[in-house]
């Protein structure tokens, strides 16, 4: 029997349909149809507020959730990585019950799907059998070219861990390598990311701090406390006199889709044309705003990416930089600080947009026919599924 659901309003994943619209699914929860009251016959369940498909989280740190509450706000994020790898240790016990309560929000929250980043294996054992679709980025570091091809290695033996529990019934490209950041990976590991990468969806950390910046032009700045702090050597180093985007993009050059998180300090000048070396439509701009208030208390140009039409997506970042890990409660913020966006824009980042950065458009992100996107109900200022 069919599904039918009523609400005040229906957010298709592209517009709002206004008033007078039922939607309804089959008893699969796939799509069937959204039609005019009149059409749809039968009882509806009835909602006050705003019905759309579930959240895409583009960007979230599942194995870092035993760090909810242990790092201090606002000491930027020199001292938060600082601060992250000291509280990081934990026991499997401690870890493995956070993340099942972070799950848990996400799934409750109305997310449906993650991009994940990973640094270990931590989180396999949770997303076996998981009521979410997990998108696995993993994350490998190391900023001396010495020590490239060691840590380029154990990126792939964690890749081939997430790869073995993959499902076939699940969208391809389902786990990949990524590069860190910026100020945390060589010239060589770039390289060989880039070459291992072909066609994939690859996700990195982008201008979360103006350090970062300030290092690829002129090798100064905060970053350079940070390396004297680890004891890395970083006396090969070359700054390109450009900023941190603008040095990292030219090394993909496989037709990956790059998601670029967080994108705090990007300025005009990294969103010319002349800037990329690929299709404008395979580069994502993932926001993160609480995460950024959190670190450096600062937001990212939003208004700036609208008006050079860039394609934008939500995430949460982890539980070290955030207090909550609900996409709505992005919304809310970038509603709050940027008002003259439409809400129908930013839920279009929260969910289609999302999709489609993870490759899972097919499936999720809109009220099509013959997807299966989740239902997600908005009132009084909390998001939940339905």
């Amino acid at each position: 029997m069919n599904r039918k659901i009523k609400a005040d309003n229906i957010f298709t994943g592209r517009e709002f349909t206004g008033p007078g619209h039922v939607l309804v699914l089959d008893e699969l929860g796939r799509i069937v149809e959204i039609a005019a009251d009149a059409a749809a016959g039968g009882e509806a369940e009835i909602y006050p507020g705003i019905i759309c498909p579930g959240f895409v989280n583009a960007h979230c740190h599942i194995e870092l959730s035993h760090l909810k509450n242990k790092i201090p706000q606002h000491t930027g994020l020199v001292d938060f990585v600082q601060d992250v790898m000291k509280q990081r240790p934990a026991t499997s016990k401690e870890k493995e019950g956070a993340m099942e309560q972070a799950a848990e929000e996400l799934y409750n929250s109305g997310t449906v799907a993650v991009g994940d980043i990973c640094n270990t294996t931590d989180s396999i054992l949770l997303k076996q059998g998981s009521k979410l679709y997990w998108h696995n980025f993993i994350e490998v570091s190391g900023f001396v070219n010495a020590g490239a091809e060691k840590r380029f290695e154990d990126g792939i033996d964690i890749l081939k861990d997430f790869k073995a529990i993959e499902s076939t019934d699940q969208p391809i490209n389902r786990s990949a390598l990524s590069p860190h950041a910026p100020y945390s990976v060589s010239k060589k590991l770039f390289e060989l990311i880039n070459e291992a990468t072909d066609n994939k969806i690859i996700s990195i950390h982008n201008q979360e701090a103006e350090a970062e910046n300030e290092l690829y032009k002129n090798k100064s700045g905060e970053f350079l406390k940070l390396y004297e702090n680890f004891g890395i050597d970083i006396s090969s180093f070359c700054p390109t006199g450009k900023s941190s985007f603008q040095s990292w993009l030219p090394y993909f050059t496989k037709g990956q889709k790059i998601i670029s998180v967080h994108n705090t300090f990007t300025k005009t000048e990294d969103l010319q044309p002349s800037t990329f070396n690929l299709q404008p439509s395979t580069l994502f701009f993932c926001l993160c705003p609480n995460a950024n208030l959190f670190i450096e208390n600062a937001l990212p140009p939003v208004e700036l990416l609208v008006k050079n039409n860039c394609k934008i997506v939500l995430g949460t970042d982890s539980y070290a930089s955030n207090t909550a890990l609900n996409i709505y409660e992005e919304i809310k913020m970038i509603q709050q600080y940027f008002p003259l966006i439409p809400l129908a824009n930013v839920l279009q980042w929260a969910t289609l947009n999302g999709a489609m950065a993870l490759g899972i458009d097919a499936e999720y992100g809109s009220f099509e026919k013959g997807k299966r996107p989740g239902v997600v109900l908005i009132n009084e200022g909390v998001a939940k599924r339905i």
